[in-house]
């Protein structure tokens, strides 16, 4: 069975999107993220499948995805922000390294900008952003191996970060 040499997770705004491809070309291999696979199978952005088919429908591709890249993909791996909320991919990852990309606030705020298609920040998007934070967090430590914070930091500084956690002798 293949695996991901990393798997990163985070809320929205935490640099899933960007430090993914960068650490997936440090390190020679491909990167997938879950979000991009899920509307690539739906065939319409997310915000679309929240709207026409509702969150229950989105969350059971979700974990069809994130199952599917768990045990095949062999690159570089970014789950989407609510992935872990799933009991079974919280489970699955356990044999994963998996790498928290923790972010401030006031960096996830502007990061996300507050006129992007986001479903889950309809209505009043900083306060359902900070509640999604404050939430999350305990599930996202629960599951990370490593923690690397972004605020404040290049791209490739949180990259180096996480190169330097990464198991050495292969071991996931």
């Amino acid at each position: 069975m293949s695996t991901p040499i990393a798997v990163l997770v985070g809320a929205p705004g935490s640099g899933k999107s960007t430090v993914g491809p960068a650490l997936a070309r440090r390190l020679g291999v491909e990167f997938t993220d879950t979000d991009t696979e899920v509307e690539a199978r739906a065939g319409k952005p997310i915000g679309d499948i929240f709207l026409e088919d509702g969150e229950e429908a989105f969350r059971a591709l979700e974990r069809k995805v994130v199952e599917w890249a768990l045990t095949s993909h062999t690159g570089v791996l970014a789950l989407g922000g609510g992935s872990v909320l799933d009991a079974q991919t919280r489970d699955d990852l356990a044999t994963h390294h998996v790498v928290y990309l923790q972010v401030e606030f006031s960096d996830a705020a502007k990061r996300v900008g507050m006129d992007q298609a986001r479903p889950l920040l309809a209505g009043n998007p900083r306060t359902k952003l900070r509640k999604l934070l404050e939430e999350r967090l305990p599930v996202y430590e629960s599951v990370a191996r490593h923690t690397v914070s972004t605020s404040g930091y290049h791209p490739e500084e949180v990259v180096d970060s996480i190169v330097e956690a990464l198991p050495a002798d292969g071991q996931r």
